[in-house]
């Protein structure tokens, strides 16, 4: 069914490949397609590209013929994703900055905006697919984003649409050439939404700076030094100083004596464990005892398990090969249909 013919749809424009076409697709359907720049907040006096991501997005809607428009979200970009994740850093936790960049910003501030244009629909360039306000995960594996849209609200859900969840990244390359578009050979960004190409290490340490501390093994003997606590999330891997061979990874984080307990093998989550989530957000409220599959990082592995007290309580059916850790989106799956999630206590 083509929902678009006709309609008004505002598409989020970034100036890479995917929602160029997603914006051609739409117009090729019978859409009244407007472009959307959202302009977010950059760290200052690093090297940043979203002038030129603005002028590629501008191209575009000159090749298609589209208004275009520039939103600045830079204010809620620095409130709901930059102080959020610092803030988690601090803490000890492991934040997702791209689940909240698409919550706050994406689709609150972006949605917000088309709506009170007149929009009927709002399109972004993510590979998932939007059902009657169900979320379903991308047909492409590979390429599938459901995990960062788990927190989008279900009306916000009911007026988005996906052009690219049923399409392979390849057949996006191939219509961005049919189309002409003019950034149809752009590289794809490998950073964190508002990142763009810069490094998280790099940002983390123009922020907190670089801290050496100890970090020990499990029995606290001294193994080496790391660059800062802050630095390091739980379970992943780090790079020691004046330490034998790794590869070593984080099992532990005591954030005020700016210590890492590191070991050569990732800590297991053992099933039985009871996983308490917040800010929880279902497209389909959770049955009493709904057995679920669940990702906590996006493309990591799969776990099962069985949700609990209306969607707060996770308790782990299966032992997990890496540590589970809070702050990381519990996102629930039943087949491709994305449940929804939470935030890991």
């Amino acid at each position: 069914m083509n929902l678009a013919a006709g309609k008004r749809v505002y598409v989020g424009l970034s100036g890479g490949v995917d929602s160029a076409v997603s914006a051609a697709l739409l117009q090729k359907q019978g859409a009244h397609v407007t472009g959307v720049f959202i302009k977010g907040w950059y760290p200052p006096g690093m090297p940043c590209t979203w002038a030129s991501d603005r002028r590629d997005a501008m191209r575009v809607a000159a090749r298609l013929k589209i208004p275009f428009k520039t939103l600045d979200a830079s204010a809620e970009y620095k409130s709901g994703v930059i102080d959020y994740m610092l803030r988690e850093y601090r803490s000890g936790r492991t934040p997702n900055p791209d689940v909240m960049c698409n919550r706050e910003v994406k689709f609150k501030t972006f949605a917000n905006f088309a709506f009170s244009e007149g929009a009927d629909y709002i399109a972004t360039g993510h590979y998932a697919r939007s059902i009657d306000g169900e979320l379903y995960k991308g047909l492409d594996t590979s390429k599938d984003q459901s995990y960062f849209l788990w927190a989008v609200p279900k009306d916000v859900m009911r007026r988005t649409l996906f052009p690219l969840g049923e399409m392979a990244k390849d057949e996006t390359r191939i219509l961005a050439e049919k189309f002409n578009l003019p950034n149809a050979k752009k590289k794809d960004s490998q950073g964190v939404c508002f990142l763009g190409n810069i490094q998280m290490e790099d940002f983390l340490i123009s922020e907190f700076g670089e801290q050496p501390g100890p970090a020990v093994a499990v029995d606290g003997s001294l193994v080496g030094t790391h660059s800062g606590a802050l630095l390091h999330t739980l379970g992943s891997r780090v790079t020691l100083e004046d330490a034998p061979q790794g590869p070593w990874y984080v099992l532990r984080k005591d954030i005020k004596r700016n210590e890492l307990t590191v070991s050569h093998k990732k800590i297991e989550s053992e099933a039985g464990k009871d996983i308490h989530l917040q800010e929880i957000n279902y497209f389909t409220v959770p049955t009493a005892d709904t057995i679920a599959q669940a990702q906590f990082r996006y493309h990591g592995p799969y776990i099962s398990g069985e949700l609990k007290e209306e969607g707060k309580l996770f308790v782990l059916s299966n032992t997990a090969q890496e540590p589970i850790a809070s702050g990381q989106s519990l996102v629930l799956y039943d087949g491709d249909r994305c449940i929804g999630g939470g935030i890991i206590e």
